[in-house]
């Protein structure tokens, strides 16, 4: 659904294993932000896909360009945010659904019930979805690009008179096949419905824990939100046998103080804490066992003019990385020892909106992002089977910065929508994987390197609405990226200029048969 908007597509091997790209950046240049917190998958590998599911979520938020003033590391590319249901009737209320796909031959159910009385609410939601092999565009089966999941979520909460609380927790087991160069030499293709998982694939555990607070003070906001997450991640090889294992232990907090100072200034401060640990179990190690721990504080300003908003920020964020010796990875004999990395950056951001009509809005943004390198970054020293290299990470790179403006043209005026950005991406010590010469009994030797690059692109949208002709919707969304590294070599995954074009036709047919519709799109 994201990949439809203009500016965002998606890195994916089917209906499985898939993540989004903003403005051609993915994985750990985008921070998710699910229930209030910073979620973290282990996005570092392109076939490790972001793992959540669509199934009882109310709404997903976008911001594009660099978020890191307010939601720290790791959000130099953009934020995602989602945001989960709620109960909004009175009483209790049950509901299911299905969705059935022709190109995978997939399915996913689920269903919820939900109960509000008064201030207190509470809601279940349990889901399943499975996928066999998707075809490509030739009606050719790629094998082994199944998968499945088993969903649960849960959340209680209430309002009394100054403080509202939101509990959520959400358990998903997910096994998703991947693609190898030479699966067909040991791969034999079974039937073309089959589930089976026995070629090489993740498993991944999740479970999160979350508590947002909200209290409302004399004369201002206070929001507390506090969570744990375990991120289990195991690769099968076939058969049974487990080689890689990891555990990914998360503790987050995170406080924000928001106050009016006159009608015109309202005053907001942030901090925010996470202490991450990466503990090896699996046989074959990648990353080593390590502790991560951030802080991050920042303040802004939102000043209302007449016609116009201005938005003025500053930040400091610390880092620390600790990496232990883990066997067989970073043993006296491996080029890459444990090590202790620490990081303090700053960060800003300066944003104008001008509204010299009501219809017309002018949008101008300027912000500084950074993303201290991640442990596969620093101190990968092993092979990765799921994409067919050997991988070495340099644990003495320098923190990834960038410095991103925007401008935004906004007309809406009854029922017409446009939309028009352009932006320009500059960023110091870019990390990206290189090829060498180097071979490790037969994989191709894979490093990480940095240097400068820059990103730059353009977006369009247009919505139109016939006011004869009622429940219908045309509209069109174009994007284009370019990324440039600052020897002229192209930046990897960024997707091509892209145009869609739909039509969305809406009409209730009886009084229990409503909202039906259809929407042709070419992409």
């Amino acid at each position: 659904a994201l990949a439809k908007l203009p500016g965002i597509s998606q890195m994916t091997t089917g209906n499985s294993i898939a993540k989004p790209v903003v403005r051609g950046l993915y994985g750990n240049r985008l921070l998710i932000s699910l229930s209030g917190l910073r979620f973290d998958n282990q996005q570092w590998q392109d076939e490790h896909g972001l793992g959540l599911s669509h199934i009882g979520i109310n709404r997903v938020e976008v911001i594009k360009g660099p978020a890191s003033l307010l939601y720290g590391s790791d959000a130099i590319g953009g934020v995602i945010n989602v945001i989960e249901e709620k109960p909004s009737y009175e009483g209790m209320h049950v509901d299911a659904g299905t969705e059935l796909f022709s190109n995978s031959l997939g399915s996913i159910t689920d269903i919820g019930l939900n109960k509000l009385k008064g201030p207190k609410w509470s809601r279940i939601r349990i889901g399943i979805e499975n996928h066999a092999d998707y075809s490509d565009g030739g009606n050719t089966r790629v094998l082994n690009s199944r998968g499945n999941g088993y969903y649960v979520k849960a959340g209680f909460g209430f309002e009394k008179k100054n403080w509202r609380q939101e509990n959520t927790y959400n358990f998903s087991y997910n096994q998703y096949g991947f693609i190898l160069e030479d699966l067909l030499s040991s791969f034999t293709a079974d039937a073309r419905w089959s589930r089976a998982m026995a070629g090489p694939h993740h498993i991944v555990m999740l479970n999160l824990l979350n508590s947002q607070n909200t209290f409302q003070l004399k004369k201002s906001i206070l929001k507390l939100n506090v969570g744990a997450q375990s991120n289990s991640r195991r690769e099968d090889e076939g058969g049974g046998q487990i080689s890689l294992n990891m555990h990914l232990v998360s503790g987050l907090e995170n406080l924000r103080w928001e106050k009016e100072l006159n009608k015109k200034i309202t005053f907001v401060t942030n901090q925010q804490f996470n202490y991450i640990n990466n503990t090896n179990y699996g046989g074959r190690i990648i990353i080593p066992d390590a502790n991560m721990i951030e802080g991050n504080i920042a303040a802004y300003v939102k000043l209302f003019l007449h016609k116009w908003i201005v938005e003025a920020g500053l930040g400091a964020n610390m880092k620390n990385i600790q990496t232990f010796q883990t066997r067989t990875l970073n043993s006296p004999d491996k080029e890459i020892h444990p090590f202790v990395k620490n990081s303090t950056t700053g960060n800003g951001m300066l944003g104008f909106v001008f509204n010299p009509m009501k219809a017309l809005s002018l949008k101008s943004n300027l912000s500084t992002g950074f993303r201290a390198p991640n442990l596969a970054e620093l101190s990968s020293n092993g092979i990765h089977e799921g994409v067919y290299r050997y991988e070495i990470g340099d644990p003495t790179m320098k923190v990834e910065q960038n410095l991103n403006s925007d401008l935004t043209i906004e007309y809406t005026k009854q029922q017409f929508f446009l939309s028009g950005s352009v932006y320009y991406n500059r960023f110091f010590h870019y990390i990206y994987l290189s090829g060498t010469n180097e071979k490790f009994f037969g994989f191709p030797v894979f490093r990480y390197r940095q240097q400068g690059a820059t990103l730059y692109g353009t977006e369009l949208l247009a919505t139109y609405k016939p006011g004869k002709l009622k429940g219908v919707e045309w509209k069109e969304g174009f994007s284009s990226t370019t990324g440039l590294l600052d020897d002229g070599a192209y930046l990897p995954f960024i997707a091509a200029m892209k145009l869609n074009s739909s039509i969305r036709i809406e009409k209730s047919l009886s009084t229990k048969l409503k909202n039906a519709f259809a929407e042709p799109e070419l992409q």
